[in-house]
């Protein structure tokens, strides 16, 4: 299965919770859609710490300017 795009998968996810929301699912269901929503959360949250460790390198300089900055994964976590 190909990575989905964010947004595809937090629709996904959202999708997933409600149908195990309704409860009247068959056990077996339940157990594989609870599965996909841990992997689509897990793929969300990684997502989101890309994209905030990418703002995160735009740092204000002396004169208040921000200003671009490269990333290194040392020193970062």
């Amino acid at each position: 299965m190909a990575e989905k795009g964010f947004e595809a998968s937090l629709a996904r996810l959202e999708k997933i919770v409600q149908e195990l929301e309704q409860g009247d699912l068959e056990l077996e269901k339940s157990l594989k859609l609870f599965e996909e929503g841990i992997k689509l959360s897990r793929l969300c949250n990684k997502r989101l710490e890309e994209a905030e460790r990418k703002v995160e390198i735009l740092v204000k300089d002396s004169s208040g300017l921000l200003t671009p900055k490269p990333f290194s994964e040392e020193g970062n976590g």
